[in-house]
């Protein structure tokens, strides 16, 4: 599953894994320890002030050796800032999301920057291969926050046969059998989000984590659909709120006024009832706090013990 893996080589590291970009979530402490756990730590610039992010990125230097990445979210405010602070301190692996790559892949290319759009589609998977994309993360709406229209199950397939470049699989995974299940579908590596929320070196506030911890099957709600912008959270009084002024058909700018800040209240005030808990489906199957490394390497063994008990039912029939 590893040997001559192509997105191993591409990034430089013992795992083909990606931790996802999560907004306030994925600070220099968290990328650190995937980093040096084996995969690659990204750091969510999301909408931070320049300085700011400036900050975390001296802070994951100071912390790990190993490749390390960025998050950034193209219709955010500071996007360009961001895209700067990385070409400024060369950060060597850059995820996008929110928007066309382009601005991005034109700008860090050409530093050595490995450039990889996360997509929701075939057709975004196409273009950005042919604007330069290194990789795609090819992710299903079973993920946290903001998500497309298409499964796991069915996006990663289809991306794969599509494009020549690698495929990294997101949404739905958090332990082996996601990723050996992704891996059977045509994936070369895998970005994993939800599960990194419940890892020692995570700072978000502990009732998030217990929140997960505690999350079941049917736990996640999907708000935001009537503004054309879906995120997937742990259901809570804020999600019935927004479920409710979709329903009545409220305006948009009441509907977005009511996430305000709502992330921050979650991840650094542990507000569980009126924070905003993104979350992915595969939260009900995280069940312990464990490092960093720990969590990837078994995530890889228990992807190995799947695909050899797959390969040993095959050959007895």
């Amino acid at each position: 599953m590893i040997k001559n893996n192509r997105v191993c080589k591409l990034l430089g590291t013992e795992y083909p894994i990606l931790q996802g970009g999560m907004a306030w979530v994925a600070n220099a402490p968290l990328a650190a320890a995937v980093s040096n756990g084996g995969g690659v730590g990204i750091i969510a610039a999301a909408a931070m002030p320049a300085e700011l992010l400036e900050q975390e990125i001296l802070k994951a230097k100071s912390l790990t050796n190993k490749p390390f990445g960025l998050n950034i979210m193209l219709m955010s405010p500071t996007a360009q800032d961001a895209m700067e602070m990385a070409a400024k301190h060369r950060v060597p692996i850059v995820t996008t999301g929110a928007g066309s790559p382009g601005k991005v892949l034109e700008r860090l290319k050409p530093l050595g920057t490995i450039v990889i759009p996360v997509v929701a589609s075939v057709t975004q998977a196409r273009r950005v291969e042919k604007q330069g994309a290194d990789a795609v993360v090819a992710e299903g709406m079973e993920a946290g926050g903001h998500i497309g229209e298409l499964t796991s199950m069915v996006l990663t397939p289809q991306i794969a046969d599509a494009v020549k470049i690698p495929v990294i699989t997101a949404g739905g995974i958090a332990d082996g059998r996601g990723v050996a299940a992704a891996f059977a579908l045509g994936a070369e590596g895998v970005q994993v989000g939800t599960r990194f929320i419940c890892c020692e070196e995570c700072t978000v506030h502990p009732n998030y984590k217990q929140a997960v911890l505690d999350a079941r099957d049917r736990s996640t709600a999907v708000t935001g659909q009537s503004l054309g912008h879906p995120v997937r959270c742990l259901r809570n009084k804020l999600t019935a709120e927004f479920e409710r002024l979709e329903a009545e058909g409220a305006p948009a700018s009441e509907i977005e006024a009511l996430g305000t800040g709502k992330l921050r209240a979650a991840v650094v005030n542990g507000d569980v009832d009126w924070g905003s808990l993104m979350s992915g489906q595969s939260a009900a199957m995280v069940h312990k706090i464990q490092p960093a490394r720990e969590i990837i390497e078994d995530l890889f063994s228990g992807g190995r013990e799947v695909l050899r008990k797959i390969t040993g039912a095959c050959d007895e029939a």
